[in-house]
């Protein structure tokens, strides 16, 4: 199992009083509560976090992608992938992702994801996304059309990083007589490409076909939907003759780490509820307006992502197993639990949420790593010996 810190970047200093007047923390919150100042603050101690994941070991750092929203402020991840580029060493740098249903040139993620790759000697995870329902209320974009237009955006990037070029791409949605990419990626052929969803069963069984077998990433479930999910992955790949792997699989979900659960359940449970009630806070139509899905996955996400404005206590989602929290045996035995069950091969822990500060973010990372991580990463070593004996 690899381990990852997945930031949100969220607006940690957002007046939490908001929702006496708006009842999202999503598009329509008005930007005056932003101050740039503290945006600048805020920016630059992720970056610190990230960085400092790839001092204490991780396998990799995630950042992702999300507009007018106090949740997450990364509206072009790359920016950020580009600063941790020159100034991690180690980790892979995931950018989950960007949201190909939105963009009218596609070619510039190529071109992005190619010098990021090429700047970190091979370091980069390609992660494609059709974006929550959220950003196509920004964008003004048509949510029926996102599947089609994530696919042929798919297909026109790949295209870019694996055939030599000139050549052309001529699709529905777009048109290009040249496509040449300079530079080339790094990787050959390309980096790994991993999808996040929300659940959606036409993704999973995209992402499972064996012309792409791409790792599929769930995000927030509750552990039961995710296990539901997993599987459901992996009778796709049965069905199209061969068995996924844990490398193919992985979760994303908030981790805090104390030196007991007394500890950690006190130090989380203000931020956590605060991520919960306040950061997430969006209508359900803003989540999934109409169109964004098939009637089939609507039911299934609706299951999966039903609490979503509304009211939850941080007791809620330990009990759904949405926030592992607890003394390191707590967190590992948790962990364990959960992959062995359910067979990921990626977990990527949300180590800061909502407005968790900085000093209980690197003790959480420190903690986590060094009491978490690394014996898991022991006893699967010893296990993976025993195994070769």
């Amino acid at each position: 199992m690899k381990f990852y810190f997945m930031h949100l970047m969220p607006y940690a200093d957002l007046d939490l009083d908001y929702d006496q007047k708006h009842n999202s923390a999503w598009v329509t919150l008005p930007n005056d509560y932003y101050d740039p100042r503290k945006g600048h603050a805020l920016y630059n101690r992720y970056l610190d976090e990230l960085e400092h994941a790839d001092v204490l070991g991780f396998d990799g750092v995630c950042v992702n992608e999300h507009h007018q929203n106090a949740y997450g402020l990364m509206p072009v991840p790359g920016v950020m992938a580009g600063a941790l580029a020159r100034r991690t060493k180690n980790c892979k740098i995931a950018v989950l992702g960007r949201a190909l249903p939105l963009l009218n040139n596609p070619l510039t993620v190529a071109e992005e994801f190619a010098m990021l790759d090429t700047i970190t000697g091979g370091r980069l995870i390609a992660g494609f996304v059709r974006g929550i329902g959220a950003e196509y209320h920004v964008f003004g974009a048509n949510p029926a059309e996102s599947h089609d237009r994530f696919h042929e955006a798919h297909d026109l990037i790949v295209q870019a990083w694996t055939q030599p070029g000139p050549t052309s791409f001529e699709g529905k949605h777009y048109h290009f007589q040249y496509v040449n990419l300079w530079p080339k990626c790094f990787q050959s052929p390309r980096p790994p490409i991993w999808i996040p969803s929300q659940g959606s069963s036409e993704t999973i069984e995209w992402a499972a076909h064996p012309d792409r077998r791409y790792t599929y990433l769930q995000t927030f479930t509750p552990a039961a939907m995710l296990a539901k999910y997993m599987q459901m992955y992996k009778e796709v790949a049965r069905r199209y003759g061969y068995e996924a792997t844990e490398d193919q699989l992985g979760w994303s979900v908030p981790v805090y780490v104390a030196e007991t659960d007394e500890i950690a359940r006190r130090e989380a449970k203000e931020h956590i509820e605060n991520f919960l009630n306040k950061f997430l806070r969006m209508p359900r139509e803003m989540l999934l307006p109409p169109g964004y899905l098939s009637l089939k996955s609507m039911m299934g996400v609706m299951k999966a992502k039903g609490s979503i404005g509304m009211r939850q206590s941080i007791d809620d989602v330990i009990d759904k197993g949405m926030f592992i929290c607890g003394g390191p045996a707590t967190v590992r035995e948790k962990l364990e639990e959960y992959q062995s069950q359910i067979g990921f091969g990626h977990l990527l822990s949300m180590l800061q949420f909502g407005t968790l500060p900085a000093e209980l973010t690197k003790k959480n990372m420190e903690i986590y790593a060094n009491e978490v991580i690394a014996p898991l990463r022991a006893g699967r070593a010893s296990t993976a010996r025993a195994a070769a004996e």
